[in-house]
């Protein structure tokens, strides 16, 4: 069976994650439950991946940093997570065209815009184009999504907003999904700096 290794970490981490931290999740309904989908977002901690594993019940295909897969044991083990390796010092094809494999195969690629964790006073950092890109050249629905509130805290808190697809103007389109974002920040009013 594919991804077991992901079904089964899903099963075993959720209760824990859930006692630990006490997630709350707003909009998931909003995630189409068939179709090619960009889940894109803010960046605020190391523990945000897990939290995609809590909430959709799809499998998130997360983009992660190539120094994640720095070994064979560790390389195995977030690629039976469905995670796609991404080299951030380059412009890496080889990332985005797995990731463009996965939504032409109508799934799910989860990423992080920012291409960091925002440790800066900004709400949020500029975002790289990746996203509208691939949303662009496959024809998937982006699903913004926002993490606000603090984990240690047991605030934490993620909000998916509406699906929509986006044109061929990527510029405008990544200040869109900039914007939409900005917006649900403020609106949760809980993003600590």
């Amino acid at each position: 069976m594919k991804y077991i290794i992901y079904r089964t970490m899903k099963f075993i981490c959720k209760p824990i994650f859930a006692l630990l931290f006490n997630p709350k999740i707003e909009g998931l309904d909003n995630i189409p439950k068939t179709d090619s989908v960009i889940l894109a977002g803010n960046h605020t901690n190391n523990l945000d991946a897990l939290l995609m594993l809590y909430g959709p019940k799809r499998i998130v295909h997360m983009m992660a940093k190539k120094e994640l897969f720095n070994s064979w044991l560790k390389n195995a083990f977030f690629k039976s997570m469905a995670c796609i390796s991404v080299d951030r010092s380059t412009h890496d094809k080889k990332a985005k065209n797995t990731a463009i494999e996965v939504l032409k195969d109508n799934g799910v690629v989860g990423i992080f815009p920012e291409g960091t964790i925002n440790k800066t006073d900004k709400i949020i950092l500029p975002f790289k184009y990746g996203a509208v890109s691939m949303a662009s050249k496959t024809n998937a629905y982006i699903v913004p999504f926002t993490i606000t509130g603090k984990y240690f805290k047991r605030n934490i808190k993620i909000t998916y907003s509406k699906a929509y697809k986006v044109s061929a103007d990527l510029e405008k389109e990544n200040k869109k999904l900039e914007n939409i974002i900005i917006k649900l920040l403020k609106e949760n009013n809980k993003w600590i700096i």
